[in-house]
């Protein structure tokens, strides 16, 4: 094949993206029928299938998963096109996207970004909330220019991609009424409602180990994937809750709660991933650098 149909490819992409002809065919507003007959002249022309047909499932093989990457490019970098030719305000013009890890307090990321953003202002930012995983896949088709997250890269990933250690803070735990005169930290945890954060959170396995060592016991009542859910919670009374001390402050004023002890020896750590691929690290640098004044 010499050339590249791009309207089969699109149609191919909405498939995958999509994980449907269903799907794809009503975004298209056209049949499903139309959608698999330009899907089959699109893999004719190439000589192979993308997608291996199981139980009248489709799911991308290998040739498919390299051609749905590329094609998630070309398509993004021709939406960003689009946008310019449409903007008479060639400022506006680049995009940097941020992925942050729902385990990521906001406040910190807000601490960690903003004053890169207003240095670079000229730049249009797009900030997206998901799963450790989710972004990781968003990196790999370079639909992501840097990663937050309180995880590092596990080695033998097969993603290509740089992670760069920030830093750590100690968790500190907070209730809603300040412990009496004979409650003492951390023994009062002992039978105390307790809120967690689920099990997507980069601290939650240290939270259980630290409890395990100190010989604490309190009752989980509740875990939560999003921790501006969880403080909520806390601030309404359900239980105690942990949150970096880099923060305390904050989570003291905006949820009046009060800081009950610090567990020095528990830490979260946090992380900066990249893609290797992306040749402007200039946003980047700042960030990490931003990130690494404050946790030091």
């Amino acid at each position: 094949m010499h050339h590249l149909n791009y309207h089969h490819l699109y149609y191919f992409y909405l498939v995958a993206r999509e994980g449907s002809i269903a799907k794809a065919a009503k975004l298209l507003h056209v049949t499903p029928q139309t959608v698999s007959g330009q899907l089959s002249t699109f893999e004719n022309q190439l000589g192979y299938s993308l997608f291996d047909r199981i139980n009248k499932r489709l799911y991308l093989n290998a040739r498919g998963k390299v051609s749905y990457q590329y094609a998630s490019e070309i398509f993004h970098k021709g939406n960003q096109l689009a946008e310019i030719l449409n903007n008479s305000d060639e400022v506006n013009t680049k995009e940097f996207v941020i992925g942050i890890t729902n385990g990521i307090p906001k406040v910190l990321f807000y601490d960690f970004v903003h004053a890169t953003m207003r240095r670079f202002s000229q730049v249009k930012y797009v900030i997206k909330e998901d799963s450790f995983d989710g972004l990781l896949k968003e990196l790999a088709i370079n639909a992501i220019d840097f990663i937050l997250a309180d995880r590092g890269i596990a080695p033998g990933t097969q993603i290509s991609a740089n992670s760069f250690f920030l830093g750590e803070s100690s968790l500190s735990f907070f209730a809603r009424a300040p412990l009496t005169e004979e409650q003492t930290f951390p023994e009062c945890l002992n039978q105390m409602p307790l809120l967690i954060q689920g099990n997507t959170s980069g601290i939650r396995q240290a939270l259980t180990s630290w409890l395990e060592t100190e010989q604490l016991y309190p009752k989980v009542v509740a875990e939560f994937d999003d921790t501006a859910l969880l403080k909520l919670f806390g601030s309404e009374d359900f239980g105690v809750f942990c949150a970096p001390s880099a923060i305390s402050k904050h989570v003291e004023e905006q949820y009046g709660v009060h800081c009950i002890g610090n567990a020095s020896t528990l830490n979260e750590r946090y992380y900066a991933i990249t893609g290797k691929s992306r040749a402007d690290y200039t946003i980047s640098e700042a960030i990490v650098e931003a990130a690494r004044g404050i946790l030091a």
